[in-house]
């Protein structure tokens, strides 16, 4: 084996050429390997099928997220950037290596180009057009072009509803790819949708749908141009355009030819073109796509990988080296560099981050993948974290990671909000995966998938409840068009749906109730014209809604919930604060987005005049222009729907303040700043389900208004008692008001010395007079029993007094000595000490 140098391939072509199965063979047919692809959804996929080849325990996956390395792990799948180039294996490849010249993440690519290599074999596997580049950076590369398997064909524009099944529609955000799949949902029965932000089980779930012809249709985002096989016939591109991370442009060539090169796998041929709005495909873009003709790459994308540990800066300074030759260029700043150049600014990081084992811990820290690409400090702030907890502890807090896998899991909430809990588990699942940082790594794993599973499934639930209508595409698959057109459908102004004259339901609001007794077959048949009906029924509907007056509509307060014609057609979810809750239009099928969008506008306006008028004292104090010193309290007012907690500076206020505050209807008492107004029967009942709403539980029972006081109800929230103008004293609630009113009486009364406590004081809160003590000490009084007569004095007994509790305040500062000299300096020394 003298002089051996192993084999380094590269092995060039479109897509389906067959190259990802021929590495996946020849790294099997070595004793070890370790494949790297662009996609953690591609790893996970052949993953699978090595499994099937070689057994669980002989195969390994490692992903940013995922690690499952059996002991006895020989072949690796794995995304590119885990590839764990520390294990010495005798094949590697690398997938779609001509992301080696993507601006985001072609370093990394790059790297592996330079740098990675098998002991016996390492191929490359990727497109033409790096072919050039790869032989000047290669030295000894062979390289193999292999034909496409099938022709690809170019069939121009087809509308939504002439799409011929087994497409796919390609759109390049997430508001184009829901508008789509409705539409589909609409006209052809359902669609099956991929994103590259959907987690390999939800993918998997989806493309099932697909495989299965459950759906003859799938929407799908660029994500499906990479290597993501599935039975396309035809691709449909509805835009041109992408935004990149950084700033919209328009697609590449060889990016639509990766997409398009998705349609036709095996021997079977292809065909692609646009859809909707999209602009047709110029005559170049057709030939090069057909063709799999395209300009060569002119540069890579590379970065430093000698770091210098020495100093936070030095490693800066290595990041940034700039490129050793002219065709390496440097890319975007990656994620890793930004959280870097923002925690080398902080104080405290720089003063941790002392020593080379340190700093390579910061650094490993700062590679936390950014998956939530939330447009703040927030991932910079939790890599922080980290690195403190591991060189100050040694390890991140166990009860931290639990704290945050436990608020991720749950299911609850639209799409959106399950895609960003799913980025929010792949974070903690890859720091999970450190076993340097964590401890009981296996633990957190485990809980972390358990996670990622709950929120998999929870929303491919949802995808398919909004985007998949089983029964039409089971119609549009099984009955004959021709024949239902002869049915006749109408609704009747009760909003009865009437097919071939038998009723077969009714709509409440926008939603059809299909009637019970319409059963098998005919129920099928029906409920497709009931639909056709109703499509034209609905934009009645909408249309009425908007030009309703707002006395049609009424606010239902528990659960919250917006009434049209009796029945519900929208629920309220918090807003930004307590007084500006959101109207969420309920689901329903027969709805489209800009329907719906207009439902929730005209809502929305109803709901928020409503509120205005409901609670008008509370927004005409919010929008008063107060002065500077009264902006916070009137702001907290407004945030505690007319009742907040007083706090030190409010005591402060100069009367002259108070008096403002009290134009605007705001009282500042001893226990809080409050709003009158706000704490009449109809305001609180309001106020009671604003509150609930925003902190997301049920509505508590309100306490009944002729009240005074009362035991604290067990089933109240904590903090509701406050915000519904209740006062803690001792044993029981007292209302506000009357706390307030009582208080302002008898600190006024013991102003200057104890003074007798009323008699009438416990009728008066409705108490027992044996609890008035503690009930008074709550309120801020000590009453001092009355002192018995001593012997031989005779007359009245001396009454129950009662004194205020000294509130602890700050010292004031000593006042400033009088001066020696001036016209009053001799009526100075007259004043009587205090």
């Amino acid at each position: 084996m003298t002089g051996f140098a192993p084999r380094v391939k590269a092995v060039l072509g479109p897509t389906n050429t067959g190259k990802t199965h021929l590495a996946i063979e020849r790294m099997l047919a070595h004793a070890s390997g370790i494949i790297g692809f662009p996609l953690r959804l591609l790893a996970r996929e052949n993953y699978d099928r090595m499994v099937a080849r070689k057994g669980a325990r002989h195969v390994a996956l490692i992903t940013g997220e995922e690690k499952i390395v059996p002991p006895e792990a020989r072949w690796f799948a794995c995304t590119v950037e885990a590839m764990p180039l520390d294990r010495r294996v005798e094949f590697l490849a690398v997938d779609e290596v001509q992301l080696c010249a993507d601006p985001d993440r072609g370093h990394v690519f790059t790297d592996r180009v330079l740098h990675a290599r098998g002991l016996v074999e390492t191929m490359f596997l990727g497109a033409e057009t790096i072919r050039p580049l790869l032989q000047r950076l290669v030295p000894g590369l062979s390289v193999e072009t292999r034909p496409r398997l099938s022709q690809l064909t170019h069939i121009g524009a087809a509308k939504l509803t002439k799409l011929p099944p087994r497409s796919a529609v390609v759109a390049f955000s997430a508001a184009e790819v829901y508008a789509i799949a409705e539409a589909i949902r609409r006209r052809r029965g359902g669609c099956a949708v991929v994103m590259g932000r959907l987690s390999p089980r939800t993918r998997n779930a989806q493309v099932a749908l697909y495989q299965d012809k459950e759906v003859d249709f799938l929407v799908a985002t660029d994500a499906i141009g990479m290597g993501l096989n599935m039975d396309v016939n035809h691709v449909a591109f509805a835009g041109l355009s992408k935004f990149d991370g950084h700033r919209p442009r328009p697609l590449l060539a060889t990016e639509v030819a990766q997409i398009a090169g998705r349609a036709g796998r095996g021997m079977r041929d292809g065909t692609f073109g646009t859809t909707g709005q999209c602009r047709p495909l110029e005559d170049e873009l057709v030939r090069a796509v057909e063709g799999h003709s395209f300009e060569p790459l002119s540069h890579l994308v590379w970065r430093n990988n000698t770091l210098d540990f020495s100093h936070i800066d030095a490693l800066l300074a290595s990041l940034l080296t700039p490129p050793p030759v002219p065709i390496l260029v440097r890319g975007n700043e990656a994620s890793d560099l930004e959280t870097l150049s923002t925690l080398a600014r902080d104080p405290d990081i720089r003063a941790l981050a002392r020593g080379r084992a340190r700093l390579r811990t910061l650094w490993d820290a700062c590679q936390v993948p950014d998956f939530r690409k939330i447009a703040d400090d927030s991932h910079a702030r939790l890599c922080a974290r980290i690195f403190a907890h591991v060189v100050k502890e040694g390890a991140i807090p166990t009860d931290w990671i639990a704290g945050q896998i436990a608020a991720l899991t749950r299911a609850d909430g639209d799409i959106d909000t399950l895609m960003q809990r799913l980025s929010g588990v792949r974070v903690w699942s890859y720091i999970a995966a450190r076993t340097d940082w964590v401890r009981d790594a296996l633990h957190w794993q485990a809980r972390a998938r358990e996670a990622e599973d709950l929120l998999s499934d929870a929303l491919h639930e949802k995808l398919t409840a909004r985007f998949v209508d089983r029964r039409a595409a089971l119609l549009m698959r099984r009955l004959d068009p021709g024949a239902s057109e002869a049915l006749l459908s109408a609704v009747t102004r009760r909003g009865e749906v009437i097919v071939e004259g038998h009723p077969v339901g009714h709509i409440e609001g926008f939603i059809f109730a299909p009637d019970p007794d319409t059963e098998g077959e005919e129920r099928k048949l029906v409920l497709r014209a009931a639909r056709r009906a109703l499509g034209e029924e609905i934009p009645r509907r909408v249309a009425r809604l908007e030009a309703a007056p707002d006395e049609d509509i009424t606010l239902r307060l528990s659960p919250p919930a917006l009434l049209w014609d009796g029945h519900a057609i929208a629920t309220l979810r918090p807003g930004a604060s307590r007084l500006r809750p959101l109207v969420e239009v309920k689901d329903s099928p027969l709805l489209d987005g800009a329907q719906r969008e207009r439902l929730r506008t005209r809502l929305q306006r109803f709901l928020d005049e409503f509120l205005r008028a409901a609670l008008a004292p509370l927004f005409a104090a919010t929008a008063a222009r107060a002065a500077p010193a009264l902006r916070g309290p009137l702001h907290r007012v407004a945030e505690g729907l007319g009742v907040t907690p007083a706090l030190e500076p409010d005591h402060d206020l100069s009367p002259q303040q108070r008096q403002l505050l009290k134009s605007l209807g705001v009282r500042t008492g001893r226990h809080a700043l409050y709003m009158p107004a706000m704490l009449k029967p109809g305001a609180a009942r309001l106020r009671t389900a604003l509150w609930a709403l925003f902190e997301a539980i049920p509505a508590p029972e309100p306490a009944n208004p002729g009240l005074v006081s009362l035991p604290p109800p067990p089933a109240w929230p904590p903090g509701f008692a406050a915000a519904m103008g209740w006062v803690t004293a001792g044993p029981v609630l007292v209302r506000l008001d009357i706390a307030e009113r009582l208080g302002a009486a008898l600190a006024w009364a013991a102003r200057a010395r104890p003074a007798p406590l009323p008699p009438d004081l416990a009728p008066r809160l409705s108490i027992k007079a044996d609890l008035l003590p503690a009930v008074l000490r709550g309120l801020g009084f000590r009453v001092q029993p009355a002192a018995a007569l001593a012997p031989g004095q005779f007359g009245p007994p001396a009454p129950t007094m009662v004194t205020p509790l000294r509130r602890r305040r700050p010292e004031a500062p000593a006042a400033e000595p009088p001066r020696a000299h001036g016209p009053f300096a001799a009526l100075a020394q007259l004043r009587p000490p205090r």
